[in-house]
């Protein structure tokens, strides 16, 4: 790394990440900038001298959450911290109208700033840095557990849907180049990462700014080459760009999870339309009717937008009905969010918060019955599972299968003597614990 520096600064730096796994890449870049130009990096937050909050600003709810937990840390102030920065969406989002209500904040940084993290430090103690290493080419201080690693190929959004704020927070689409992006996949595999979950705003659209057309396919392809590599998981694949090449992909390529994150949003033709999305109740039945032909049956996550303008209850209706033909595996529903400056926030027809929290619990209790009807098919197969860690309050071993993503999804309970965290091993499926499954190992079947 090249740099040049007046005189090192010797703080003890932490960082609190907040938000979606795209914004927890962005913090273990970050940490590693922070950590390999000298500073100290801590957990405790008492005995830091600099914090640094990612905060995510997609939606009101966790706007609140980030200005809590701003407000949290500067208290802060009164002990050991001496200077607190704040990143993230947030930050780009609301800076100049938080700034007066929170005056402690000493720097609120906008996105393209985090490859500068180090020299905005340096800056805040009167003192010069420059460093010329793009984030894009660093290594990372994974947060993860060490078997598994989220590698984000892209930035921004070019969907511009209508309740949506990220291509202004964002910025346009822009691809990663597949060089950089097989590197860091190449490195986190040397590392120990066993399993590497694809994420982006949307996967789907890959490689078509950088290269002029569609490279998902491709670098698929060359990432599951990589020799260690056990498991590639897809998430946030827009409907409407889901080829059949890709789902034959994954159903064939025994590397890739048969598992597909696919946010639908709503089935309501009407409101898809409103939503400035490309797919109607047909495309996307015809989508999934597609997926489950597949013999490896494939997995499928989504999530659904409730109570958005001038959505009926025939159109709420037509989404649990929706459920019930198909029966997806696993389901986020949530509560539409009126985003100052978005297209829908002006739409007439706004739905009552109450009406719209009761949708969604609605549609919560249809949905486990769904899951659990599912999960009770598979009491007697055996599966692939990588150990996750150990509950010691329960005392079990938490494991998670290629259906199921880490944190979102269902868990599966081993009560055997003695796992490793990060091993992969084959077991059976004999019961249920809630919604989570209960499994043994199959003697001598680690992988």
């Amino acid at each position: 790394m090249a740099t040049k520096l007046m005189e090192k600064l010797d703080k003890r730096v932490a960082l609190i990440g907040l938000g979606c796994d795209k914004n927890m890449v962005d913090a273990e870049h970050m940490l590693y900038l922070i950590k390999e130009n000298g500073f100290t990096i801590t957990d405790e937050l008492c005995e830091a001298q600099v914090i640094i909050i990612n905060t995510c600003g997609f939606i009101k709810d966790a706007q609140m959450e980030s200005i809590q937990k701003i407000l949290e840390i500067e208290k802060l102030k009164q002990q050991k911290l001496e200077k607190l920065i704040v990143t993230g969406c947030l930050s780009q989002r609301n800076a100049e109208d938080l700034k007066k209500d929170i005056p402690l904040v000493d720097y609120w940084a906008k996105i393209n700033e985090d490859n500068n993290i180090v020299n905005v430090i340096y800056k805040l103690y009167n003192q010069n840095f420059i460093t010329c290493c793009p984030i894009d080419n660093l290594q990372r201080i994974v947060s993860t557990p060490k078997h598994y690693a989220y590698v984000k190929i892209a930035e921004g959004c070019d969907n511009f849907c209508s309740y949506c704020t990220i291509p202004k927070i964002r910025g346009r689409y822009k691809s990663r180049t597949i060089d950089e992006i097989i590197n860091e996949c190449e490195v986190l595999v040397k590392n120990g990462t066993k399993e590497i979950i694809i994420i982006a705003q949307d996967i789907t659209k890959y490689g078509e700014d950088l290269y002029g057309e569609n490279k998902l396919i491709e670098i698929l392809k060359k990432i599951t080459k990589i020799d260690g590599l056990v498991w590639v998981r897809l998430h946030y694949c827009y409907p409407e760009l889901i080829s059949e090449e890709l789902i034959d992909l994954i159903d064939k390529n025994e590397k890739i999870c048969k598992y597909i994150d696919i946010p639908f949003q709503h089935v309501s033709t009407k409101l898809l339309k409103l939503m400035n999305r490309k797919s109607d109740y047909n495309s996307i039945c015809k989508l999934i009717e597609y997926i489950k032909s597949k013999p490896s049956n494939i997995a499928i996550r989504s999530s659904f937008i409730l109570g958005f303008p001038k959505e009926t209850n025939k159109d709420y209706l037509e989404v649990i009905t929706f459920l019930k033909k198909y029966k997806l595996n696993n389901v986020g529903f949530f509560k539409y969010s009126r985003e100052e400056g978005t297209l829908a926030s002006k739409y007439s027809r706004q739905v009552n918060e109450l009406v719209k929290k009761l949708r969604v619990k609605k549609a919560y209790k249809v949905q486990n019955k769904i899951a659990y009807a599912n999960n009770k098919k598979l009491i007697g197969e055996t599966v692939l599972a990588v150990c996750e860690g150990f509950n010691e309050n329960n005392g079990v071993f938490i494991l998670r299968n290629q259906y199921n993503s880490p944190n979102i999804d269902t868990a599966m309970f081993d009560y055997s003597d003695e796992l490793k965290i990060g091993e992969f091993y084959n077991v059976t499926v004999s019961g249920f614990c809630g919604l989570d499954l209960i499994c043994e190992i199959v003697k001598g079947e680690k992988l």
